[in-house]
């Protein structure tokens, strides 16, 4: 896959704090790439460096295979921040209208593109609404909207989806999806594991200003998996079906049964196992660690079988 961004063992100091001390990663042209870590992690920073709005005190920012160039580059970046940067007093259709200009469109070109997206975000008539009269919600939207006006090779979005309700979280997906299937490379910043599970193809978790977890989704969970499996049976578990060391219960309930698989031994000696003590298996699958717990066990070092001792067997 074409990289898109190369970022070089960057690093930012303020005063003596190290905010950023040495990450690299490299993101593909058309990817959804995930920048995860806790507050004061140091994503901000890297975000504003990758912007150029700080530059970095040492490493190097590749973007589409030459050095970063903020003067020259910026325009084919589009940048939702955290923090909004709204004029609350301008209506909807003049603030648009005004950034879309700023990022180099004519007004013809403007006008054409801010009523194409008004309609895909249901926004028609909010035209001569002030910005102040927006909830947060419908300031996000607008906020998405002149960042990605300008069709943007790279778009970077933090907290996107902060005070949308369900229906337009999902309006706002469902447009980053397109947008990258359009060949526009995306890099989203949240707290909600659950959305980045959903969204990203790959992800970067960061913790006092240094990376520490590079790869995919799927990757990653497979990498911190621990042989834990959910097995579901037509007939009730009886206490000497659980009593062999061919795994440890970790939950059960009448027809089911969470067990860790002891070191040494297959899912299939499991399965033999059951089907010997006349047990009918309807159901087995392997039961693989949400990002939320991997990123708590990454942050935290909580020991990642702890979730699964209070699953509530459906």
């Amino acid at each position: 896959m074409q990289p898109v961004l190369e970022v070089s063992n960057l690093k930012k100091y303020f005063a003596t704090q190290k905010a950023v001390d040495g990450v690299s990663f490299t993101i593909g042209k058309g990817s959804i790439f995930g920048l995860l870590g806790p507050n004061g992690a140091g994503k901000t920073t890297l975000l504003r460096m990758i912007t150029g709005i700080f530059y970095p005190d040492e490493g190097q920012i590749l973007f589409n295979g030459r050095p970063f160039n903020p003067e020259s580059d910026v325009a084919g970046i589009g940048y939702m921040p955290e923090e909004r940067g709204l004029y609350k007093k301008m209506k909807i259709g003049e603030q648009a209208m005004y950034l879309a200009r700023l990022k180099g469109l004519s007004r013809e070109e403007s006008m054409t593109r801010i009523k194409e997206w008004f309609v895909k975000l249901q926004m028609e008539s909010w035209w001569n609404k002030k910005v102040e009269d927006l909830s947060k919600g419908m300031s996000q939207k607008l906020q998405f909207v002149t960042t990605v006006l300008h069709n943007p090779d790279l778009i970077i979005l933090d907290e996107p989806f902060s005070g949308l309700d369900p229906v337009n979280a999902n309006l706002i997906k469902d447009e980053i999806f397109r947008l990258a299937q359009s060949g526009a490379t995306i890099v989203f910043s949240t707290h909600r594991m659950e959305q980045v599970e959903e969204i990203c193809d790959h992800i970067v978790l960061v913790n006092k200003g240094q990376k520490i977890l590079d790869g995919t989704v799927k990757g990653i969970k497979q990498q911190f998996k621990e042989d834990i499996f959910r097995i579901a049976f037509d007939e009730p578990v009886l206490p000497e079906h659980t009593a062999i060391h061919l795994f440890q219960v970790i939950n059960k309930s009448e027809k089911e049964l969470i067990l860790k698989k002891t070191e040494g031994f297959t899912t299939n000696d499991i399965i033999s196992y059951f089907i010997h003590k006349g047990l009918t298996i309807h159901a087995f699958n392997e039961i693989l660690p949400s990002l939320n717990d991997i990123f708590i066990r990454q942050v935290e070092g909580t020991p990642q079988t702890r979730q699964f001792e209070t699953v509530v067997s459906h």
